[in-house]
């Protein structure tokens, strides 16, 4: 199982000339039995059907054990393939026009060297840090990803037990199909809530003092949304979506998929002068009234240029999280880790960095600690992971990151986070 992996082409991969047989796909144990049978020639008249009729037979392994078993990041994105509608598969692997900004994004990742060094005390290796007073046992927090029962039938409910089982801090999405107060219940600590504030003011002051009612004790409010929420050209969705033949009423009003009509966060909020996530307005001083709103933490999610973020710290926000919403709404090729540098510098350590997009190995998290971040964020490994497996598989990806970072410390001479500084990677360009 954890050998599978596409030789496709992205395109290819996602959305191709013929139908999508998600339903219809034999799993990886499958083919290999299809390929031991075709082998000895015991299947030469019934095909694949047949291998898969005798997989079904064999005793199931538990979910945990395969979770475990899927050797990196990456390749739990096909197992998710598998086990999603095209749509919804469709939906989490598209960026906008040809998905160059969301491959960018986790591409640059590879333009950075890291230099190892030797004589250090490699004893003990620690990963944790301190954010917000709060002391985390990894530098990975989970990012907000829309509602994840669309991927999931627990959705964020085993997301956030995953989250509470490994100790991360959880993102939770305005879109969420889970209430609030019950992934509060399940994480046993507090959440960050992600915050599209929409055009009515109304409303964002609502889903705001719902969210710190509840015991989020952070704000993270989306800015990067303005100029794309009705013409994002997202064609891997599209196509995906025409393949698939579900009519989706029964989760999407008048099969609609505006949030406000279904995600929890809006309930019992008049939502009929709604019509876009983002007001058209979004400037400083629109966040300014915002940060007189909200009570507790303000983090600004989407910022990619040092001079917005100089432009933030008079605002009085408490953190930035550098992010192209994973290559969702724009295409400007320019990937997230090569926006962290400037940032760091335009912040002068006057409130935490964050990023995300791309981050798919512990050394990828490890280049961004020393370009300046204090944690990077992960938003599809999650959904992949948890689409294949639910909770066992988000815990599984948190695993992998985790040993992962710790070999790459080890390997490169840091034993902990505060030992990663900027000289600890170069770029191949520099």
């Amino acid at each position: 199982m954890s050998n599978f992996r596409s030789r496709a082409t992205r395109r290819q991969f996602i959305a191709g000339s013929t139908a999508l047989p998600f339903a219809a796909w034999l799993s990886a144990s499958q083919k290999a039995l299809a390929a031991s049978a075709a082998s000895d020639g015991s299947a030469a008249s019934s095909g694949p059907s047949a291998a898969a009729a005798s997989a079904a037979a064999a005793p199931a392994a538990t979910p945990k054990s395969l979770a475990a078993d899927v050797l990196n990041v990456r390749d739990f994105e096909p197992l998710a393939r598998q086990a999603l509608p095209p749509a919804h598969f469709g939906y989490l692997a598209t960026g906008v026009d040809d998905d160059r900004t969301l491959k960018r994004n986790e591409e640059a990742y590879g333009d950075y060297e890291i230099r190892a060094r030797r004589f250090a005390d490699l004893t003990h290796i620690d990963t944790g840090l301190t954010v917000y007073g709060s002391r985390w046992r990894l530098p990975v927090y989970l990012s907000a990803v829309s509602g994840l029962r669309a991927f999931h039938p627990e959705g964020e409910a085993a997301v956030a037990a995953a989250a509470a089982s490994r100790s991360v801090q959880l993102m939770l999405s305005s879109g969420s199909s889970t209430a609030i107060e019950r992934i509060l219940t399940l994480r046993g600590a507090p959440v960050w809530q992600q915050l599209y504030p929409t055009d009515d003011w109304t409303v964002t002051q609502g889903m705001v003092r719902r969210a710190e009612k509840a015991g989020a004790d952070a704000i993270v409010v989306t800015v990067d949304s303005t100029a794309t929420v009705a013409v994002r050209n997202s064609e891997t969705l599209k196509r995906a979506a025409r393949v698939d033949t579900r009519v989706c009423t029964a989760c999407h009003v008048d099969n609609r998929h505006d949030m406000w009509l279904k995600a929890p966060l809006f309930a019992g909020l008049d939502v009929s002068h709604v019509h876009e996530l983002a007001p058209p307005d979004l400037t400083l001083q629109w966040l300014e009234r915002l940060r007189k709103q909200v009570k507790g933490r303000l983090i600004v999610k989407g910022i990619l240029t040092g001079e917005d973020a100089a432009l933030l710290l008079d605002t009085g926000i408490d953190g930035i999280v550098i992010s192209n919403h994973g290559g969702r709404n724009e295409e400007t090729l320019r990937a997230t880790i090569d926006c962290l540098a400037e940032v760091v510098a335009a912040v002068k350590g006057k409130v935490p960095v964050f990023v995300d997009g791309g981050i798919r190995r512990g050394s990828d998290v490890f280049k961004a600690l020393a370009l300046g971040a204090t944690a990077v964020g992960i938003g599809r490994p999650q959904a992949w992971g948890l689409a294949a497996f639910g909770q066992e598989g988000v815990e599984s990806v948190l695993d992998i990151y985790a040993r992962e970072l710790q070999a790459i410390m080890r390997q490169a001479g840091t034993p902990t986070l505060a030992a990663i500084g900027g000289r600890a990677v170069l770029h191949r360009r520099a």
